[in-house]
């Protein structure tokens, strides 16, 4: 059996991790690898402790942690190890990357770890239940075209492990930021989506970003992914709030601006208003998260199109966060979610 300590080493580091890319900025890179690097030692240590491959204590949880160990080495030894600053930020981006593989090699282990079923929680979250109440699918999956972990155009999907087809749950459509992939930012709203019980589907755009200028190039094949994931399980068609981070903020706009869009309730995160049409934004509700010091794009640009925005008749709420560059917020998902109605908790059965 390996010992509990060496697994809270491991969410230890991952913890850590998290705060790192919350803070995430050029000019901040170097104090947050120096926070990082002290995991470094403890992390290595559980790596050598583990039992070798094919032994016989606990291979599959052992195999586990061995590949989450891999993965947040890695991502903590090349985080930011450049000296040329846009070279160091890159790394950083890749550590990230390498981050969600650990997330993905440990999620399995949830039922057989306090310290990992904790963690892929909210604080206070009351266990989700055990059981399967259905004989769907559950669980995190993914949609891809092709075996490659990284092949792009398919999507990522999280269905509640409690799921039952007599209950109607609110869906999530995260699209990822600009060179990232549906399969990695479907973590960072797993968490929420296993403490509340609702769907999370990631798509993965066709090429590096959204097709932004040419909206129908990415729309035609998520709303295939929409279908398909609407056809196989109870999904709560009143209540698809759209989302998205940096180019995937922006194009979460494109495609509720577009005229017949599905999606009237909209929470773009750090990003832009594409070129659209305002008179497609009457009645949609807009939540929008923004950075004070978003130096990709400058909060004055997210006033300006809020602004815009709310002329044209939008229902519109825009959040600045003092302290938030360009990156991911996790602390705004429990806002959002409560703006559009998903309050803590399992649903009642």
């Amino acid at each position: 059996m390996i010992p509990e300590e060496l697994m809270s080493h491991v969410i230890a580091a991952l913890t850590a991790f998290e705060a790192a890319l919350r803070r995430l900025h050029p000019i901040a890179l170097s104090a947050l690898r120096k926070d990082l690097l002290f995991h470094l030692e403890p992390l290595a240590a559980v790596r050598r402790s583990l039992p070798p491959e094919n032994s016989g204590a606990s291979p599959e949880d052992a195999g586990a942690l061995r590949r989450a160990c891999d993965f947040l080495l890695a991502a903590i030894k090349n985080f930011a190890a450049e000296e040329d600053l846009q070279s160091a930020y890159l790394s950083a981006l890749r550590s990230a990357r390498r981050i969600c593989r650990a997330q993905e090699a440990l999620y399995p282990l949830c039922g057989a770890w306090p310290d990992v079923n904790r963690y892929f929680l909210e604080s206070g979250a009351a266990l989700p239940a055990a059981e399967q109440l259905s004989g769907a699918e559950t669980g995190v999956m993914h949609g891809d075209p092709s075996e490659h972990p990284h092949a792009r155009g398919g999507y990522s999907l999280y269905v509640p492990e409690s799921y039952s087809p007599a209950y109607a749950l609110p869906l999530v459509v995260a699209l990822h930021g600009g060179y990232s992939h549906g399969r990695d930012f479907l973590w960072s709203w797993l968490r929420e989506a296993r403490s509340r019980g609702f769907f999370v589907l990631a798509p993965t755009s066709q090429d590096m970003t959204w097709s932004i200028t040419s909206l129908k190039r990415d729309e035609q094949p998520l709303h295939r992914h929409l279908e398909s994931v609407c056809s196989r399980y109870a999904v709560d068609r009143s209540r698809i709030l759209l989302t998205g981070m940096s180019d995937g903020g922006t194009y979460a706009l494109a495609l509720a601006l577009s005229p017949q869009s599905p999606f009237s309730v909209i929470a773009p995160l750090c990003c832009a208003l594409p070129p659209a049409d305002l008179r497609q934004a009457r009645g949609k509700r807009i939540f929008w998260v923004h950075g004070a010091q978003d130096w990709i794009f400058s909060p004055e640009r997210a006033v300006w199109a809020c602004r815009e925005l709310r002329q044209a008749d939008a229902d519109i709420k825009l959040q600045l966060v003092d302290d938030l560059a360009h990156t991911y917020p996790r602390e705004a998902n429990a806002t959002l979610l409560e703006w559009f109605g998903i309050g803590g908790g399992l649903p009642e059965k």
